[in-house]
């Protein structure tokens, strides 16, 4: 087996792994108090950062597109839910694989996973107030009123839609995202070997 053939089998191993991982990690989310229980927390987009510095962030955002197509499988949210988390996914995993391909240091990494964190979290704030919110209210019938209650039970700062997604779902991500990469600055030199082998 030539040289790329052998390469190319292993990026595709890897990816798969990853993606199956990945599914794993999303199907094990859980409720932290300080957010209201639909907002969920999941290590999914950790095997998807590791494989974005490992192969390039088209390896990265391909484990995000896997474990969201395995998912619709066992979907409560028609697909929406899946869109929004592939959309956030790659908002952490493209710019950090690209700032780290173009920088293979720690610093590089580090910065990467910054501006791929704040992306998460900015994105966030659209993705939830155009896509997520909107579906919960109108195809899933959930009133707005019951949705702040929510929020306003853990805090009554979050008082109106805008303001549980800004202060409360928006931070959240960011802490998601820190949290992830963090992990993965952690993982990803001892994981490395094994991706390459």
């Amino acid at each position: 087996m030539s040289t790329k053939n052998k390469i190319t089998t292993r990026l595709i191993a890897s990816v798969a792994m990853c993606g199956a991982v990945s599914l794993v990690l999303m199907m094990l989310d859980f409720s932290l108090p300080i957010a209201p229980s639909f907002v969920k927390f999941d290590f999914s987009d950790l095997p998807a950062l590791i494989c974005a510095f490992a192969f390039g962030p088209t390896a990265g955002v391909l484990v995000e597109l896997i474990k969201n197509l395995l998912h619709l499988f066992m979907t409560s949210t028609a697909g929406v839910g899946e869109l929004s988390n592939f959309l956030l996914g790659c908002c952490l995993v493209i710019p950090a694989g690209v700032i780290y391909k173009r920088n293979r240091t720690r610093k590089g990494a580090l910065i990467g996973m910054i501006v791929g964190t704040l992306c998460f979290g900015f994105v966030s704030l659209f993705s939830n107030y155009f896509i997520m919110f909107p579906f919960y209210i109108n195809a899933m019938g959930f009133p707005l009123d019951a949705i702040i209650k929510m929020g306003t039970e853990i805090s009554p700062i979050f008082s109106s839609e805008f303001k549980l997604i800004a202060l409360c779902v928006v931070p959240f991500n960011l802490m998601k995202g820190l949290v992830i990469s963090i992990l993965t600055f952690l993982l990803y030199k001892r994981l490395r070997p094994i991706l390459k082998r």
